[in-house]
Formats: structure tokens, sequence, C-alpha cells
């Protein structure tokens, strides 16, 4: 009985530690990429960095969606 409670702690553990990896990843690669293009194009600095914090916000997102769906 023990060994299943313990299987399915550390199957969301490590669901959220997989969500959290993947939206590292995302939002370095969102900041390099928008910092590229700024160095680019600095006119379009303003829509550039707009989008990109939008995008890391949705990337962010997925960590807390790992976070409530382990929960239940």
């Amino acid at each position: 009985m023990f060994a299943f409670i313990l299987a399915g702690e550390l199957g969301g553990n490590l669901t959220v530690g997989l969500a959290a990896l993947g939206a590292a990843i995302g939002v370095g690669l969102i900041g390099a990429r928008a910092s590229e293009a700024v160095g680019r194009n600095p006119g379009a600095s303003t829509k550039i960095m707009v989008q990109a914090i939008l995008a890391i916000a949705f990337a962010e997102a997925i960590v807390f969606y790992a976070l409530f769906l382990v929960k239940q």
C-alpha cells in the first residue's frame, strides 16, 4: 500500500519537475530570440518586448497548470 502512495507522489513530482524544466528552457529561448530580434531591428523593440513578455507568461503558466493538476 505504501509503495503505491510513494509511486504516485514521485510521479507527481516528476511531472512538475519536467514542466518546470520545459518552461525554463522555453523562457530562455524566448529571451534569446527576443534580444536577437531587437539587435537586428532596434526600432521594433517595444513590439518585440511586449510579445516576448506575453510568451514568457504563457510558458510560465504551464508550471502552474502542472502544479494544480498534480494536486487533484
